[in-house]
């Protein structure tokens, strides 16, 4: 089923390839200090002797085996592990590494769809015979990442995107796990029904209470059943259960959007303190989104309680926009969504603008809003230049 032999499946088939990085920060971490070697690293906010208040962004494989997880609140990993060694995340260096490895990448299908900062999918059908086979391609691309960035990086090789995605998870860290055409029903069958896209705790429970435990007991099933049973999704999850999975690999260089986030030190319902929460990351968004020269329709409304609850809440507006008094406005009107008080106070504030446009489109005709706006657009990117200068609080709008 998962073999190394070079010739391993019918030239008839796409290929397609999941790579995953190895606890991607926290190695870079590792690679840089010698010293953390071996150790339980942790990367995310100040655990703060386990009062922290944010969570772990990701870890090392020496501190996964204390039961240390992505997402995990810091206090917990605190008291899990009080002798790991806890970093707060540098972006700016794990993006460089990032982009360094989407190069190496590129360098062997152009057909690359990025996942996120450490993983990809790469459709490799029309370019495996410069490199051999579709798994000598696979090892070459280990190879090449380790060789050039001294980081170890998972894949797994199938003729889909969701097998290849299940299969790069099963042999971590620094594996390769191939999954045949003829063996599809052989890797995926005997798994739990979790490891299939779109099915989470709630869903499983669902299945477990009618008999399926497996992805196998839901290939097993009548699809027109399993439809009638859970609806479309249902006969989504069948074709999936059988291998049946058409979606190509996407290449695209845009941004899909632009968020920032704040986890307060101490759980909150001053609604003055939320407020000014709200126009800061509004601020900070905005700056990021005219230093890009994009613009965007929906905003969102991202909010944690302190029982850990957490919700978005998003409304589309009738013209793009980067300015931070628009954002601001938006995501305020969300928050009298939600009874806030002492009884429900809030842990974590997050604003994300998506649906982007360039800044600048291209227009036959300039309209007396257009002027007004270019006026609204000078005066922000005159205060970037004084924030970008003199730092952040330099200028603060009034709420």
């Amino acid at each position: 089923m998962q073999n190394n032999t070079n010739n391993i499946m019918s030239s008839k088939q796409r290929y397609i390839a999941h790579i995953d990085m190895d606890a991607f920060f926290a190695s870079i971490e590792q690679r840089d200090d010698p010293s953390l070697k071996g150790k339980p690293v942790i990367i995310g906010a100040d655990p703060i002797g386990g009062t922290g208040r944010g969570v772990v962004s990701t870890c090392s494989y020496e501190a996964r085996k204390f039961g240390i997880h992505s997402a995990m609140p810091i206090s917990t990993a605190y008291n899990k592990c009080p002798s790991g060694y806890y970093l707060r995340p540098d972006m700016e260096k794990y993006s460089a590494v990032s982009h360094e490895i989407f190069c190496l990448l590129e360098a062997f299908t152009p057909d690359v769809e990025p996942v996120s900062v450490d993983e990809a999918f790469l459709d490799i059908t029309n370019s495996y015979h410069h490199f051999g086979s579709p798994v000598t391609t696979c090892k070459k691309i280990k190879s090449m990442i380790k060789k050039v960035t001294g980081l170890s990086s998972s894949i797994g090789l199938a003729p889909n995107k969701m097998i290849a995605k299940i299969a790069s998870d099963m042999k971590k860290p620094d594996g390769l796990t191939v999954v045949p055409l003829d063996s599809i029903k052989d890797f995926l069958h005997p798994l739990p029904t979790e490891r299939l896209w779109g099915i989470g705790k709630k869903t499983a429970s669902a299945f477990k209470n009618v008999g399926i435990y497996t992805i196998g007991d839901i290939a097993l099933r009548d699809a027109a059943q399993f439809e009638s049973m859970f609806g479309e999704n249902g006969l989504n999850l069948w074709e999936l259960a059988n291998g049946i999975d058409d979606r190509e690999v996407e290449i695209s260089d845009e941004v899909k959007s632009v968020s920032n986030e704040h986890t307060f030190m101490e759980d909150i319902h001053d609604i003055d303190l939320i407020k000014d929460t709200l126009m800061r990351l509004s601020e900070k968004v905005s700056h990021r989104m005219r230093a890009d020269n994009i613009q965007g329709r929906t905003i969102t409304l991202r909010i944690r309680f302190s029982d850990f609850s957490t919700y978005t809440r998003s409304q589309t507006i009738g013209g793009a926009t980067n300015f931070a008094e628009d954002l601001y406005k938006t995501s305020l009107s969300k928050i009298g969504e939600f009874n806030i008080g002492p009884a429900r106070c809030v842990r974590l504030l997050g604003v994300r603008v998506s649906n982007l446009s360039d800044m600048y489109p291209e227009n036959d005709l300039f309209t007396a809003d257009d002027f007004c706006n270019k006026k609204k657009e000078d005066l922000h990117v005159a205060i970037d230049k004084i924030i970008s200068k003199f730092g952040e609080g330099s200028v603060r709008k009034r709420r």
